[in-house]
């Protein structure tokens, strides 16, 4: 059975007018909004990483305002604590217990902003929400709302002030995706349209939570031949074979590799996953799971040594 088309001409499906509502806050960024979807649609958490002031945080708010999700923001510091995350147990003397009050973890979507300010045992307090969509704390666990997405953003890693992502919290990112610097008619578009935070403070929801629902059921479906699975293996063992790579590819950046494939598959209006849609997620998928064995080879570029050592099979 056809899967209903994301984009049918006048008739545009509420995930493609998700895609033009990013569109007028985050310009001339199209490809970069239509990643960043694709991996909610997957179910996956993304991360942004960019010099400061290029629109991350912003468009962590587009997507979540425009999906109509519980939004929370927490601003990664040096001096943070996972207990500033998660929550802590206060004791309550009129009761004479302890209660537990839920940190900003306890939302649909949680931007952690330049999380790599933050210290390592700090951003070990995402590991488990990110993994199993719950928090255990003092002995009992928790549930997280659902849906449940984190969308981190991060500055260079040679900037002042941060500390690396270890690989074992970079994995549990789905994607990880670059915005890079507008041209120059987005910039003068920005320098003589109204103020992004004025915009945003006007955009309303696109996709209500079931509605997002079902389009993550509906790209879960989208067929993907065994030929493409052999091109998805094969990436995967190159990456594990090869000696330009400290260590290869783990089984759930293969399954992220399908899942995001289905949903790029899904934007583009089609039932079935054809090597383009591989092709087009792999770069943001794969590359900040990759540690190149040489000095100088930046991780940017591992996506583009990929589509080029790996043919289409």
């Amino acid at each position: 059975m056809l899967l209903k088309p994301v984009f049918q001409g006048a008739a545009r499906s509420p995930v493609a007018r998700v895609i033009d509502a990013a569109g007028q806050i985050i310009l001339g960024k199209e490809h970069q909004v239509r990643l960043a979807l694709a991996c909610v649609l997957a179910r996956g958490h993304l991360l942004i990483e960019d010099m400061p002031g290029v629109g991350k945080t912003t468009l962590a708010h587009v997507l979540a305002k425009t999906l109509g999700l519980q939004f929370h923001r927490i601003q990664f510091t040096s001096d943070m604590l996972p207990a500033d995350i998660i929550g802590v147990s206060i004791y309550e003397r009129e009761t004479g217990s302890f209660k537990f009050h839920p940190g900003p973890i306890f939302a649909q979507v949680i931007l952690a902003d330049e999380v790599n300010r933050a210290t390592p045992k700090t951003q070990s307090a995402l590991l488990e929400a990110m993994e199993e969509h719950q928090v255990t704390t003092e002995g009992e666990t928790r549930p997280l709302p659902a849906p449940f997405f984190v969308i981190a953003t991060q500055n260079p890693t040679e900037q002042v002030g941060t500390f690396p992502l270890p690989e074992s919290q970079l994995d549990r990112f789905m994607m990880r995706i670059e915005l890079g610097y507008p041209d120059r008619a987005a910039e003068r578009a920005l320098l003589t349209s109204t103020a992004r935070r004025d915009l945003l403070a006007t955009l309303g929801a696109v996709l209500s939570p079931a509605e997002l629902v079902a389009q993550q059921d509906l790209a879960s479906r989208v067929h993907i031949a065994p030929a493409l699975l052999d091109y998805v293996q094969a990436i995967v063992e190159h990456t594990r074979r090869s000696p330009e790579y400290v260590a290869g590819l783990s089984p759930r950046a293969a399954l992220a590799l399908v899942h995001s494939a289905r949903a790029w598959a899904l934007l583009e209006g089609r039932d079935k996953v054809i090597p383009e849609d591989v092709q087009a997620i792999l770069p943001g998928v794969a590359a900040h799971r990759l540690r190149p064995a040489h000095d100088g080879v930046r991780r940017v570029d591992v996506g583009a040594q990929l589509l080029a050592a790996v043919p289409i099979p």
